[in-house]
């Protein structure tokens, strides 16, 4: 019987989702018992692993999910969801539906990105919105949405009234969408009866570790985000997102750095990008795109890169 979508290889990315999921409660569970220093130690391995599943481990299985059961990535979903403090499903909406569509659109006529997530979104005369605004504001942003789906608990955390966005993306088909409405809602559940555990466990831990945690990790997302398409040609599909090559990197994040190739290509397994890259070879050198010498969260330290947004949108008519 076949148990892996595509490859056996993503057991590690199970491996470590089950290592965070058993992480967070034995942090909460030793909080009064540990020294300041192991404190200190613990919310930094937390807010770390969150930033690394948001970052690599959800992306991945977003895009392509592990397993070929259906129930069986309805519990990754579940688990993930409560390493990341959202929606894996809701993500996957978000994320694939849309940021692959528009792929960082900048302000069309309406003044606004058909992107949600675009770096454009709140910038002035075509440019980026500033780094700062765009990490934090966007970290407190999905904060006020956590909140929401707690508050949420009313209505058994199904997507309701003001959700228009997540409805709007949820899929047409009746029994697929059906599913992934489901999903969200048992994310949720999930997520929001974590929070009471974590609060029985350690209510301390909690409030001075675990939501602080949370909210550094989102930050860090959105830096990572941010410099995924800072300077990128966002009117060209081969030249609107940024890669990085380094092997270390490239193996310790499951080929994350190859993010030019995985927006050409966002539906094939994170194994097979450098193919893509081949693949995609003379498109990928038909005209200048950036290649950052540093992984996109340390992206401020790239000085020389160029601003080939700023070129294109002086050409634009």
């Amino acid at each position: 019987m076949k148990i892996w979508k595509n490859t056996p290889k993503d057991s590690v990315l199970v491996g470590l989702s089950l290592a965070q999921f058993a992480v967070a409660p034995v942090l909460a569970i030793t909080w009064d018992t540990v020294s300041l220093p192991a404190r200190v130690a613990g919310g930094v391995l937390l807010t770390l692993m969150t930033t690394y599943n948001i970052i690599v481990v959800s992306h991945l299985f977003t895009h392509v999910p592990w397993f070929v059961s259906d129930r069986l990535n309805a519990v990754v979903s579940v688990v993930n969801s409560v390493n990341i403090g959202q929606s894996v499903q809701a993500y996957q909406l978000t994320h694939v539906r849309n940021h692959h569509r528009f792929n960082n659109d900048r302000q069309g006529p309406d003044g606004t990105t058909r992107d949600a997530s675009s770096t454009y979104r709140k910038g002035k005369n075509g440019q980026h919105e500033p780094l700062l605004s765009y990490a934090l504001g966007g970290a407190v942003d999905s904060v006020a949405g956590r909140i929401r789906d707690v508050a949420s608990t009313m209505r058994l955390w199904k997507v309701g009234q003001g959700e228009e966005r997540l409805l709007s993306l949820a899929s047409r088909r009746e029994r697929r969408r059906i599913r992934e409405l489901r999903q969200i809602q048992a994310d949720r559940a999930a997520h929001c009866l974590s929070l009471v555990v974590f609060a029985a466990l350690s209510w301390q831990w909690t409030v001075l570790c675990y939501l602080p945690g949370f909210f550094i990790a989102l930050t860090l997302v959105n830096v990572q985000n941010y410099y995924r398409h800072y300077g990128a040609n966002p009117e060209d599909r081969a030249t609107d997102s940024v890669s990085h090559y380094n092997r270390v990197y490239n193996l310790l994040t499951f080929n994350d750095g190859y993010h030019q190739e995985h927006h050409l290509s966002p539906g094939t397994h994170w194994s097979r990008m450098p193919e893509v890259k081949e693949r995609q070879r003379a498109r990928l050198e038909a005209q200048p795109r950036i290649v950052s010498p540093v992984p996109a969260l340390l992206g401020f330290l790239d000085r020389r890169r160029p601003l080939l947004h700023e070129v294109t949108a002086e050409s634009t008519p």
